[in-house]
């Protein structure tokens, strides 16, 4: 029996959607469809366990090819199949579930668990026409799904932990004690309030990684700076969307950049470091800056359409990302973060980053 929760399904469901509309459709930066602007699929890849298979388009017949066996299946058939498993998806309350009667047409189509067998954070492979160039790319996607949770972007790890200094401040064990112990909805907001009221400044020192702190150092030398400035901003306010953060730090300034003519580095750099996320680097390991076979996102919408980002339409892709993150609290005492600490007589507190998808 194939289980899975209502993300691991939504991939299923992408494979009948695009296959049942023939058509890969992108969207632009408010997750809306662009009009008259459409991809015709040739084919779709996916690998599996049991092998490597093509799911070709020839008018309203998909072929399937592999271990030269072939398959001709009606397109209606996956137009049906789609509706079907989107409503499914949508009224299940549990947390991972089956689905007999989809299960039964994934086997007769030799389609035999719900995620692709891929080292790389590609889900699904597509073959287009692009009608402007007259060329046929081979796209790359990882699905995201918005059926379910919404998921992350970059994972809460120690690996993603920033140092802050807490100068103009002295504290003994027991008043260190007292602010740890703020056990509030918002502590560690509450935290740093009780700091800064008592005069410490908070200033950014190094992340608690060096391999993460070189990744950023590459895609931009002074990026963990401006993350941050970010990071901070978003503990001491009631903000999370990355777009309002960064309006902030822009207002701010923090690295005195000369704005006079109105240029967007803050936002520019961030767009690159979430492009460079949702493409391949993460915190503990060396980036190189070469992206993996993902070149871009799949977004499952609550109605069932599918949109497409892609580094192939660069502009889209990192107006999408902006507007479409925000950061989150991951667990402090997992991760080790929120707590003032002393080391050689000067004081420390360490903030963490994660980022996620906003439904």
């Amino acid at each position: 029996m194939i289980t899975g929760n209502k993300g691991e399904w939504s991939e299923i469901y992408t494979l009948f959607k695009l296959l049942g509309d023939k058509i890969l459709q992108p969207g632009d930066e408010n997750i809306l469809k662009i009009k008259n602007v459409f991809y015709p699929i040739i084919k779709i890849l996916r690998s599996g366990t049991n092998g490597d298979f093509e799911y070709s388009i020839q008018d309203d017949i998909v072929l399937i090819s592999g271990n030269r066996e072939v398959l001709r299946i009606p397109i209606q058939e996956f137009k049906d199949k789609a509706i079907s498993l989107l409503n499914l998806i949508k009224s299940n309350r549990e947390t991972t579930f089956s689905i007999p009667e989809i299960e039964q047409f994934m086997l007769s189509i030799n389609c035999i668990s719900l995620k692709a067998d891929s080292s790389a954070k590609t889900d699904i492979t597509i073959v287009v026409h692009d009608q402007r160039t007259n060329q046929q790319p081979t796209l790359g996607f990882s699905i995201k799904s918005q059926l379910g949770n919404p998921s992350t972007l970059l994972n809460a790890g120690k690996t993603t932990n920033f140092i802050f200094k807490i100068n103009g401040l002295n504290l003994n064990q027991d008043e260190i004690d007292i602010i740890n112990a703020i056990d509030t909805r918002s502590k560690i907001k509450d935290r740093i309030e009780f700091v800064v009221n008592k005069g410490g400044i908070f200033q950014f020192v190094e992340t608690e990684q060096k391999v993460f702190s070189n990744n950023l150092i590459l895609i931009d030398s002074l990026l963990p700076e401006i993350l941050a400035s970010i990071i901070y901003n978003f503990y001491t306010s009631n903000s999370s969307k990355i777009i309002d953060l960064i309006s902030k730090v822009e207002e701010d300034n923090p690295l005195n950049f000369d704005i006079s003519n109105k240029h967007k580095f803050y936002a520019y750099k961030t767009k690159r470091l979430l492009t460079d996320i949702a493409l391949g680097m993460m915190p503990s390991k060396v980036w190189s800056g070469e992206y993996d076979a993902t070149g871009g996102y799949l977004i499952v919408k609550e109605d069932g359409e599918v949109l497409c980002y892609h580094i192939y339409n660069k502009n889209e892709f990192e107006n999408y990302l902006i507007n479409s993150t925000k950061l989150d609290t991951a667990s402090s005492s997992r991760h080790g973060f929120g707590v003032v600490y002393k080391e050689n007589e000067e004081l420390f507190f360490k903030l963490n980053l994660q980022i996620r998808f906003i439904k």
